[in-house]
């Protein structure tokens, strides 16, 4: 199972301190998302939609060999129809969404080819959360920099409002490259804002983030 940056940091990232009954991984890939809250939560409800065919295999599969897996089940169906057609209101909604943009230079090779094609506009994803998270609920997810400001605004268009901010470097000279982001249905309110540098240079981590990602890497 592939394990890209973006997803531990959703992962190990997202708070769970109110105990969530239900969780909803939005465009789970692999489902390394899913199974990092699965190992942090005790929530007995943990679902995940992947539309891409091969990753929604691997997803089941990763879920059917995992410790939780009577806890884990994928959905093989675009968004739109599962919020149609779903009467369940998560506790915590996740996602790490697929994106496409000029600005992320990945307009070259089969990455960018599949980020195109399988990108979800910001605003079926945010219709679809505010119809999905529970009244106390929280949503969680990472997007690139420059797309931070944007969401935020469509975000609070849809009533949805953000509580929580943290700017991702590679290093401590580089510039923000990720934003992690919380939301919830109460707001406006003055975010808590947070920084995390991931190394000091390459493959040597920062304490931060091996406090924040430790208990998911068998070495770290």
């Amino acid at each position: 199972m592939k394990v890209g940056t973006d997803g531990v940091l959703v992962g190990g990232w997202t708070a769970v301190d109110n105990n969530p009954g239900s969780i909803l991984d939005i465009g789970a890939g692999t489902g390394l998302i899913a199974l990092m809250l699965a190992q942090r939560t005790m929530a007995e409800i943990i679902d995940a939609i992947e539309t891409d065919a091969m990753a929604f295999e691997q997803c089941v599969e990763n879920f059917e060999a995992s410790p939780w897996a009577d806890r884990l089940f994928c959905y093989h169906a675009s968004l739109k129809d599962f919020a149609a057609e779903v009467d369940v209101h998560y506790d915590l909604i996740v996602s790490n969404p697929p994106f496409f943009s000029e600005k992320t230079g990945e307009t070259m090779g089969s990455r960018g080819q599949a980020r195109q094609q399988h990108s979800l506009p910001f605003n079926l994803l945010l219709k679809a959360v505010k119809t999905l998270l529970a009244e106390q609920g929280t949503f969680s997810l990472i997007l690139p920099a420059w797309e931070a400001a944007p969401f935020t605004v469509l975000a609070s268009e849809e009533g949805l409002y953000l509580h929580r901010i943290c700017q991702v470097r590679g290093q401590p000279a580089s510039k923000v490259k990720r934003t992690l982001m919380e939301f919830r249905l109460e707001g406006p309110v003055l975010p808590t804002r947070e920084n995390l540098v991931v190394a000091h240079k390459r493959h040597q981590y920062t304490s931060e983030y091996i406090a924040l990602t430790k208990e998911f890497y068998l070495k770290m």
